[in-house]
């Protein structure tokens, strides 16, 4: 009788945890942050400020409200623990919000920086595009941007990156000295030129 009690406690305890445990869980599964230098700016171009904005924007003004009336249409309709719309739904919230969050803590931090504005610059440093050449004779051109807007298919490549930083400060004509797993690659600097990112 008594282990029975205890057993029954144990059982509600457990489920209680367990509750409390996943809703926090999803509160604690923040979207990681591109990583920075410790003290380093989050510079960015203004395309790619305008795209996180624009994307800010579009979840809450757009997407959230929608959600929002889904998800009080579903729960008028009774039970939700098997409630499909309203089960996904607020789970989309949480995404939404937490999203919403981190795109708006990356706004702030935010130092935009528009390498069109930049004249007359031989050396590689944030917002250039570079063309470079690596040791069997292929040309490839990399733009330099913040954390935020990297996407290496499309060649832009955040200024943080190891490629980059072995590219910071070097003009045309000088070797960059990359370290891969494969071993240390060269790569000559052909060209480098500053110019609106999109």
């Amino acid at each position: 009788m008594i282990l029975q009690s205890c057993a029954g406690k144990i059982e509600s305890m457990s489920k209680a945890f367990t509750t409390e445990r996943a809703d926090e869980s999803d509160d604690a599964d923040e979207e990681p942050a591109a990583p920075l230098p410790a003290g380093a700016k989050n510079y960015i171009t203004p395309g790619g400020y305008q795209r996180l904005k624009d994307e800010s924007e579009q979840l809450w003004k757009i997407e959230r409200p929608a959600l929002v009336k889904t998800i009080t249409w579903a729960a008028s309709n009774g039970d939700r623990s098997e409630n499909g719309d309203y089960i996904y739904g607020k789970k989309r919230l949480r995404e939404i919000d937490r999203r919403v969050r981190f795109l708006r803590k990356r706004l702030e931090l935010a130092e935009v920086v528009d390498p069109a504005l930049r004249r007359e610059c031989e050396q590689v440093f944030f917002g250039a595009t570079v063309v470079v050449c690596d040791e069997s004779g292929s040309e490839s051109s990399y733009s330099i941007v913040g954390v935020d807007e990297a996407n290496a298919g499309r060649g832009l490549i955040s200024w943080v990156s190891p490629l980059a930083r072995a590219l910071l400060k070097l003009r045309a004509g000088e070797l960059a000295l990359l370290r891969t797993p494969a071993g240390i690659q060269e790569l000559e600097v052909i060209s480098v030129s500053y110019r609106s990112i999109e």
